[in-house]
């Protein structure tokens, strides 16, 4: 994306619902021009005296030439700076998705006023001082969330969790820095002004601390984003396309007594206690001669390379088998879930034989005929992808990767001048790594972000935001 020129000039509109089929969808209109446009374009049903500012009306869009109704809509002008850009806004209300891609045609042929790029009404809200960085991503990151957890922490972020994070550490590390300052000015006084062991507490208590808190919920935050992968693995017939359509409560894949029935990978996406997980049914992995078959059984082999989690699926009625446990030697280096099924048509299962020979990797034991053991299943999988330490506290906002990397870089510089004071250094040298942890901070709530970084964050933004 580029840097425009005509930021301060410039009108932007475009539909800010996502296409499709459905009763209304939106134009949002930003920009110098917005009041204008709503003048020329819409006709209140009941004209009032004074249009009022962020109060819908209702009546028609007409074309700006021939004066024909092109809608009956719902409209609103919302005046600057109580609005999502500060600038003057319009949205006009409309049906369908061809009327309002015609009465976009039409409003961009206003004077100064153009399509909007991805993201610059975000973009725009940003520059304007309305929302920083990290509440800028957010609502990327609200758009895209693919669980209800995803979207609680895009919001908490939203909200300004992030960022009150980050500035309480920012203000921190100011009043240290001033501390260094004065120091610098009266060199002759500075063993007084520096009194080490009591800026070392307050800096391990004010900043790393709080830093190492933040990391730690970035893994967290890292998997409810963008979820695990996991792959159904296991002999033909043991019910790996039965346990597909029990996780996912439908008939998704076909279940045939044949063997070698699924050729190729089936993947769908389930929730899981807020994570989200890419669950892939794969091909029966046997030695076989026929061409179609065995490429499904080389992409179900390319496909366990790429997971993040391996459900190993036996079958419980015929027992362990000798291809069971080459199976699992194939999935060397992977978190392996062993799912022992059929538990309908036998009597007791010996987890703890299972559990031996598959060096206590996680043993669990389902009917994907009735559903028994599904939750324990569920529960498994979920210890495996957050590594058993489950998502991080309700309500925090998680640093996302370009979150995490500045992070890392401020507390590098936090913890070189610990160092620095124990060592006795400069002020001048302690000041300097002071600094570069401050812009660390900066980049993150977009203080002393550059114009790239910023191209490639609202790049990723979907039009209309």
């Amino acid at each position: 994306m580029r840097d425009f020129p005509d930021f301060n000039e410039a009108t932007i509109a475009a539909i800010a619902t996502p296409p499709g089929s459905g009763g209304i969808g939106i134009i949002r209109v930003s920009g110098p021009q917005s009041q204008a446009i709503f003048q020329q374009f819409f006709q209140p049903k009941n004209p009032p005296k004074k249009i009022i500012s962020h109060r819908l009306y209702f009546g028609a869009i007409v074309h700006p030439k021939t004066r024909v109704v092109m809608d009956e809509v719902l409209a609103v002008y919302m005046r600057a700076p109580q609005t999502y850009t500060r600038e003057d806004v319009t949205e006009i209300h409309g049906h369908g998705t061809l009327l309002l891609q015609e009465i976009l045609a039409q409003i961009v042929t206003f004077p100064a006023t153009r399509l909007a790029e991805p993201g610059e009404f975000t973009k725009r809200a940003f520059l304007n001082g309305r929302i920083d960085l990290t509440q800028a991503e957010a609502v990327a990151e609200l758009l895209g969330a693919k669980t209800k957890e995803g979207a609680r922490l895009a919001v908490d972020q939203l909200r300004g969790g992030l960022h009150g994070d980050i500035w309480h550490i920012r203000d921190a590390l100011v009043a240290i820095r001033a501390i260094m300052e004065v120091a610098i000015d009266f060199p002759d006084e500075e063993m007084e002004i520096l009194d080490t062991p009591a800026l070392k507490i307050r800096l391990e208590r004010e900043v790393q601390e709080p830093l190492l808190r933040l990391l730690a919920r970035a893994e967290g935050g890292k998997i409810i984003r963008e979820g695990v992968s996991v792959v159904i693995l296991g002999r033909p017939n043991v019910g790996k396309s039965s346990l597909l359509n029990c996780l996912l409560r439908e008939e998704r894949a076909i279940v045939t007594e044949l063997p070698g029935t699924t050729r190729d990978t089936i993947e769908e996406c389930l929730d899981i206690k807020g994570v989200p997980v890419r669950i892939i049914d794969t091909a029966g992995i046997r030695e076989t001669v026929e061409a179609i078959e065995e490429i499904g059984i080389r992409r179900a082999q390319q496909k366990m390379g790429e997971a993040d989690l391996v459900l190993l699926v036996l079958d419980g009625e015929a027992g362990l088998q000798e291809e069971d446990l080459a199976l699992f030697e194939m999935a060397a280096g992977k978190k392996v879930v062993v799912v022992i099924n059929k538990i309908d048509r036998v009597t007791c299962v010996n987890s703890a034989l299972y559990e031996k020979a598959f060096f206590g990797r996680p043993v669990v034991a389902i009917s994907a005929l009735n559903g028994d053991g599904i939750r324990n299943l569920e529960e498994a999988v979920y210890e495996a992808a957050t590594g058993g330490q489950g998502l991080q506290e309700p309500g925090a906002a998680a640093p996302n990767v370009r979150h995490t990397a500045a992070l890392q870089g401020a507390l590098v510089a936090v913890q070189q001048v610990g160092e620095g004071l124990t060592a006795k250094r400069s002020p001048d040298i302690l000041a300097i790594d002071l600094q570069d942890a401050l812009s660390f901070l900066g980049d993150i709530v977009g203080e002393t972000t550059t114009d790239d970084v910023l191209d490639i964050i609202f790049a990723e933004f979907c039009l209309g935001k």
